[in-house]
């Protein structure tokens, strides 16, 4: 399988997520690297989008509440080419009723190989990430070849 090359420009197209007992460490990450932000388009589920613009006064690009759709349309996003990293400030110590969604959204992210953070340590990595401020070439694998594999059908004639 051959590899696709990708090109993520210096604007990135960041996705932010928090569940609810991670959102004020990710306002507090928010604001402490507020200039870096407002250099990116930043996206965001429900209320952690309403939260970004009150508390940093940018625009926001928002999707419904993660448990209401979010993050599947934050997902399709990413699939579509158009998110080229993804800041989940997930909380592992409390069930979510949406989990499986949360799993699909970090799973699409490895698919298409864009740099997640799920907490605010690798935040702070990458988000200070020289890589940050130019443009950066990632590759996903050529997936055509599995989209046009052949299936064996098993229902009958």
């Amino acid at each position: 399988m051959e590899n696709m090359e990708y090109r993520i420009e210096r604007n990135k197209h960041i996705a932010v997520v928090a569940h609810d007992n991670k959102k004020m460490d990710l306002i507090e990450w928010a604001r402490w690297n507020k200039a870096a932000l407002m250099q990116h388009t930043v996206y965001a589920t429900g209320t952690t989008g309403r939260l970004l613009e009150e508390v940093l006064g940018i625009d926001v690009i928002r999707f419904q509440s993660g448990p209401l759709g979010g993050d599947q349309q934050i997902g399709a996003k990413i699939a579509e080419g158009d998110i080229d990293f993804l800041i989940f400030f997930w909380d592992p110590l409390e069930p979510q009723p949406h989990d499986t969604d949360v799993k699909a959204l970090l799973r699409i992210a490895v698919v298409w190989n864009i740099p997640v953070a799920c907490n605010r340590a690798s935040a702070d990595f990458m988000i200070s990430s020289p890589l940050m401020s130019g443009e950066y070439q990632r590759t996903t694998p050529d997936y055509e070849t599995h989209i046009k594999r052949v299936i064996e059908s098993s229902i009958p004639d």
